[in-house]
Formats: structure tokens, sequence, C-alpha cells
């Protein structure tokens, strides 16, 4: 997975997360509710891609922006509030 790169486009009040495999493309879409609140709408992996991590590196990268950024995330995709449950060490970007 060390040769995947997350790429991220933002236009407007909606931005998305991606990662462009050979096979297709994964993504974890959002919209900005407000400069401070930013919520994670959906999360897809290319087909033949799951349970190789790829959705949680798109969030990852998605905390890592919010903590740069100062925003807080609104887990509306049930994969990120899945995972939000699971890491504790992550309650500081998300709001529940």
């Amino acid at each position: 997975m060390s040769d995947l790169s997350v790429m991220h486009e933002e236009n407007g009040r909606k931005g998305r997360y991606s990662i462009v495999h050979r096979s297709g493309e994964s993504e974890l879409a959002y919209s900005v509710v407000s400069p401070q609140t930013v919520s994670a709408d959906h999360t897809q992996v290319a087909s033949g891609h799951e349970g190789e991590g790829v959705g949680l590196l798109l969030l990852r990268e998605m905390i890592a922006d919010a903590r740069g950024k100062g925003f807080q995330i609104l887990p509306l995709c049930p994969f990120v509030n899945a995972e939000r449950r699971k890491h504790p060490e992550w309650s500081d970007v998300f709001s529940v």
C-alpha cells in the first residue's frame, strides 16, 4: 500500500480524497458544512481492493487535514463512524 498516493480535490462545498487504482478509483467524499465543520459523506473502495486498508488510508488523510486546518469531521458515512469508534485517539477531530 505504500505506493498508493492520495489525491485531494475540493470544488465549492464538495470535495473528496481519492486513490486511482489500475482497476478503478476509491474515494472518501465530503461536504463543507462550515469553515469549522466538514461532513464525511461516503466512502467507496474500488472493486478488488476491499480489505486492503484503502478506506482507512483515505480517512487518515482527512484526519490529518482536519488537524492541520482546524476543522471538525461530522461522521455521516457509516465506515467513517465505525472507524471513529475504534480509534479514541481521533476524538479531537470528530464532531458527534
